[in-house]
């Protein structure tokens, strides 16, 4: 046993097959790996073309198949590889072939889910429901789409979490991408200012402001008065911006707003505390002090 084993590791032949064997793999892997690089450059300077054409794809649907092209590739190329693999190997990949394709068909019964998840991404890419960099929300969670896949999604939420849903999961989706948005500005102002003269005010100060900010679609309004609270007269803004600009459009216009109100004298309130002392010798000081001692006594 011990000789036979000898023999078999000084065994010159089998040494250069081993060798020649690791040779192929490592060719096979880098091969896929240069095929794969390539192919990915390819996809992405025919999408670029294609953008340029009268015809072309949004800019959203562009990146949703560009990243689904390129990962369809890596799969395909891989696989091959991991056949070639096997073959460089001495497995017979036939018959491996075979019987995965028997055992798949008995799995295919049980994976109903899996069936479910592929159909679902298929119909979400087909009718472009939503697109890589489109800001959604899907359930509880929100953030912008990373990857669309036939079997997952995948978001980045604001914290730079990654929510992954397996696509038959995802019944009910908000886009907030595909319309423009609306940023919405409420300004207090005191009981004391003029109203008309402060509307006025502010919508010359919104005049300005589509040529400054080009996030801004249209000129912003002043609705008028929102709402009449216990210390303060509430007017709201309303501006259409780009899709998923009003966050930062509504940011704007309160910090310039703030300053522009400031120069022209407009009061913004702000919680006030009133403070009265009792004058020395009246009677209710002299019933605080009597009951003070009382307690001192009582201490």
């Amino acid at each position: 046993m011990i000789e036979n084993i000898k023999s078999s590791l000084l065994d010159e032949q089998l040494w250069i097959d081993s060798g020649v064997i690791i040779l192929k793999v490592i060719f096979i892997m880098f091969l896929a790996g240069i095929v794969v690089k390539v192919g990915k450059i390819v996809i992405r300077k025919v999408f670029e073309v294609r953008m340029k054409a009268p015809l072309r794809y949004t800019e959203r649907r562009q990146n949703t198949l560009l990243k689904l092209l390129q990962n369809g590739l890596a799969y395909v190329v891989y696989f091959a590889a991991i056949l070639a693999v096997l073959s460089a190997l001495t497995i017979n990949v036939t018959g491996l072939l075979a019987g995965a394709g028997v055992l798949g068909l008995a799995i295919g019964f049980g994976a109903q889910n899996l069936v479910r998840d592929v159909i679902t991404g298929f119909f979400i890419i087909f009718e472009d429901q939503f697109s890589v960099g489109d800001y959604v929300r899907i359930g509880a969670a929100e953030g912008t789409v990373e990857e669309i896949g036939l079997r997952t999604t995948k978001l980045k939420g604001l914290n730079g979490e990654i929510h992954i849903f397996p696509n038959g999961t995802i019944v009910e989706v908000v886009n907030y991408s595909l319309n423009n948005s609306i940023a919405i500005v409420d300004v207090s102002v005191a009981y004391e200012v003029d109203i008309p003269k402060a509307e006025e005010l502010i919508r010359e100060f919104l005049l300005g402001l589509p040529e400054k900010y080009e996030q801004l679609v249209k000129l912003p309004e002043l609705l008028g008065v929102q709402n009449l609270a216990a210390s303060e007269v509430v007017m709201r803004i309303t501006a259409e911006t780009m899709p998923m600009q009003h966050f930062a459009v509504a940011r704007i216009i309160r910090r310039d707003l703030k300053i522009f109100m400031d120069e022209h004298g407009i009061e913004i309130p702000y919680p006030k505390m009133v403070m009265y002392q009792k004058k020395t010798g009246s009677v209710d000081s002299g019933i605080g002090d009597s009951v003070k001692n009382d307690d001192k006594g009582k201490i």
